[in-house]
């Protein structure tokens, strides 16, 4: 007969308790947090953990003075949506809801309106500029990313493939970097990795992320939001994707035809 483990005896320290029964008890609590804790700094994608190495990321103080607090504000009154506002966005995500799956199975359309904040951000001549003023009047996917986000570096190439193959035709990627240390690094990766279609956008602040916490977005990378010309999230994932599978394509071509043929 197979022999049950003996039970972590509860008796508290100083009342009897051997030593080992202590260290099993913390090896226990250490296990349990550590789940818990790896559990809240990833992603799942398509019900596993494809952004294991994709941390959270907090930005801006834990008490931010009156002027960056009257800032987080303005975004998300400027985000709120009125009745009517974004049904042409609301309507595109319902056709969309078919195509999210295989390799973009982590696709959310988004049903309830919501407008994302027009980011302020520095174009690839370093001068400022804001994310409304990049694709003129057709759709945008946006994507937030960093040098040291694994998951972000695994998945520019495909983004790159992308703008190649979609680009310019009433569709842009525009990928925003998030580097504060080093603004060269960015450029050498894009270097190194071959990245020549995708204009290097940055946010040497990463202020981004503050700015789309009003919406609900930006507490992780890679973040990527399918938006209209007027702003309004068709979609969003929420991690890692293959941009450049038949999936992705054809979601893209769906989203474009949703705005051609309303």
């Amino acid at each position: 007969m197979t022999e049950r483990p003996e039970p972590i005896d509860p008796t508290p320290p100083g009342k009897g308790r051997g030593h080992g029964g202590r260290l099993a008890l913390y090896a226990a609590l250490a296990l349990v947090l550590g789940g818990a804790a790896g559990f809240a700094g990833v992603y799942g994608i398509g019900g596993g953990l494809r952004n294991a190495d994709a941390p959270v990321v907090a930005t801006g103080p834990a008490n931010p003075s009156a002027g960056e607090a009257s800032e987080v504000t303005s975004q998300a009154n400027s985000a709120s949506v009125e009745a009517g506002q974004c049904s042409r966005a609301g309507d595109a995500a319902r056709k969309l809801g078919d195509l999210a799956k295989g390799e973009l199975a982590a696709f959310a359309p988004t049903l309830k309106p919501t407008r994302i904040p027009d980011l302020a951000i520095l174009a690839p001549d370093g001068a400022s500029t804001r994310l409304a003023e990049i694709g003129g009047d057709g759709l945008r996917l946006v994507n937030i990313w960093a040098t040291w986000c694994v998951p972000c570096r695994t998945e520019m190439p495909a983004l790159d493939k992308l703008q190649a193959e979609r680009g310019g035709n009433g569709f842009e990627v525009v990928a925003i970097n998030i580097d504060t240390r080093d603004g060269d690094k960015p450029k050498r990766f894009y270097q190194e990795t071959g990245i020549r279609n995708l204009a290097l956008y940055t946010d040497p602040k990463a202020k981004a992320f503050q700015d789309l916490r009003a919406v609900g977005r930006g507490f992780g990378l890679p973040t990527t939001m399918l938006i209209d010309a007027e702003g309004c999230e068709i979609g969003h994932i929420a991690g890692p994707a293959e941009w450049a599978s038949p999936e992705a394509l054809a979601l893209v071509d769906a989203a474009r035809a949703a705005y051609a043929n309303p």
